[in-house]
């Protein structure tokens, strides 16, 4: 043990030294700075200090301490920061892997959550860059389907299988081994998230790519792990994170804690995060191809993703053609409305994530209900979105003549625009001023708890007839509807 004795402000002069106040001294006068070249020897003449400024002083090139820092430096390797990557790219993955989300689930319901588990277990079957994915789950893998990466991945233990686990009679019984690809930590996203780190800057640091994919109940990511992703950005880290369990009203009865309704507001703060909030499966598959290609394709960026699923078993539609670049970029329309009439009002539905099905309905029941028209657009990223207008709005300020996307897309689009999803309204305004029409949006602004999810929607005014009443509501404040329609909706749907 060193115990070293210090004096606070050493060689700043009499004005710092030993002083408390020092902390709220901003600058030395040019006095004291002679003073402390006194003190310290510094070769600067009185002539240097010039109109109050300070000189930079150098010892020179072949002095002392200037070979010495310089011998070191070299003994080290060389000088710092200083980045080699000599990773190689990687080889696009076998299409057949994302074809199975492309085609939809058929009369079958399945998750977002259980999407990604399926893309991510076919995609860790690929022979040229299968062992290089690295799933990392901090507690309860089950939760999220993860048990069928158990047989064929192993989840990674340095002594393997040292006990007999109480599945162990079953398929995908909890199976540990030495070469186990699965990184289940327990209950640390601290730790899970070093993790990540490691194996997300691994291309820089061992010259090896790695394609970390880290999943967690969506509310313990950037609240509770968020300086991480920071230092994540920070050291250029690539990789797939994942909230699972997403929203604030999809996984209710375990509490506050995990309502997650801003989790996208904290990763909106990242510039090294591009945040998707996907609807369907195909979306994901989608979403996941382009982000292998940006982050380890030829063109690397130095990004990483963070996508957000839900838990709720919902039927996956197939993918419609020619909507690839709408979901890269944040907003496709899913579904047209069929006018009920010549004169028949129209609105447009963006709806994120699981909030595209109650859009769905609202728009049905508008229709059969109110002779109202409303076309369905998902809206896979509110955040790259904004990102995309910003830089617009920089073009432009530089002489560019540049429309924001979103702007173009609900280009002519007719009547007002009515945003919904299972996150605080926060998220979806963050587009609004780049929206012509006129904007309302919907979310899940403070606490609420229920015994099922149709309650809580119905408490946070999100569910389809809150939003068919909303969208009534906008139609009646235009004069394209009575007042009166409104009332009687709320009457009609109990609200």
């Amino acid at each position: 043990m060193i115990l070293a004795q210090t004096v606070k402000g050493y060689t700043l002069g009499k004005g710092f030294e030993s002083k408390n106040s020092n902390h709220q001294m901003k600058k030395l006068s040019a006095d004291e700075f002679k003073d402390m070249r006194e003190l310290l020897g510094l070769p600067i003449p009185d002539s240097a200090f010039t109109d109050g400024l300070v000189p930079y002083g150098h010892p020179g090139a072949d002095s002392p301490e200037v070979r010495y820092l310089q011998e070191r430096r070299a003994a080290l390797g060389g000088p710092a920061p200083a980045r080699r990557v000599h990773a190689v790219a990687l080889p696009e993955p076998e299409e057949r892997a994302f074809k199975a989300l492309y085609k939809g689930s058929g009369k079958q319901e399945m998750a977002t959550t259980m999407a990604f588990v399926r893309l991510a277990k076919d995609l860790m079957r690929d022979k040229e860059t299968g062992r290089r994915w690295v799933p990392i789950v901090p507690d309860e893998a089950r939760t999220f389907g993860m048990e069928s990466l158990f047989p064929s991945a192993g989840i990674y233990s340095p002594l393997g299988q040292t006990y007999e686990p109480v599945d162990h009679d079953q398929l995908m019984y909890y199976k540990e081994a030495k070469d186990g690809q699965i990184l289940n930590e327990g209950i640390t996203e601290a730790g899970a998230m070093a993790d990540f780190i490691a194996a997300a800057t691994s291309y820089a640091t061992h010259g090896e790519t790695m394609i970390p994919f880290y999943i967690f109940y969506s509310m313990f990511g950037w609240q509770r792990t968020g300086d991480q992703m920071w230092q994540l950005a920070d050291q250029l880290g690539k990789g797939f994170i994942v909230g699972a369990t997403a929203g604030r009203t999809t996984l209710t009865g375990e509490g506050l804690q995990h309502a997650d309704g801003h989790s996208h507001l904290i990763a909106s703060t990242n510039p090294a995060s591009l945040n998707y909030d996907p609807a369907f499966a195909y979306e994901i598959a989608v979403i996941v191809k382009d982000g292998l290609r940006r982050m380890y394709g030829p063109e690397a960026e130095d990004v990483f993703y963070y996508l957000t699923v839900y838990n709720e078993p919902k039927r996956q539609p197939a993918m419609p053609e020619g909507v690839e670049e709408g979901i890269l970029k944040g907003l496709y329309r899913f579904r047209e409305g069929t006018p009920a009439g010549a004169e028949s009002p129209r609105l447009q539905l963006l709806a994120s994530g699981t909030a595209i099905h109650w859009a769905l309905e609202a728009q049905e029941l508008l229709a059969a209900d109110w002779g109202v028209t409303a076309d369905v657009w998902s809206a896979t990223s509110w955040g790259e979105l904004r990102r995309e207008a910003l830089l617009a709005d920089e073009a432009i300020l530089h002489g560019e003549q540049r429309v924001p996307y979103v702007t173009q897309a609900l280009s002519g689009a007719p009547g007002p625009v009515l945003a919904v999803s299972d996150w605080m309204r926060a998220v979806p305004d963050q587009i609004s001023q780049w929206v012509e029409q006129d904007w309302t949006s919907l979310g899940t602004d403070g606490f609420g708890l229920s015994d099922t999810r149709e309650a809580a929607r119905r408490h946070f005014g999100v569910d389809a007839q809150s939003v068919a009443v909303a969208a009534l509501a906008q139609l009646a404040r235009r004069g394209e509807i009575p007042a009166s329609s409104v009332k009687e909706a709320r009457e009609r749907y109990g609200l």
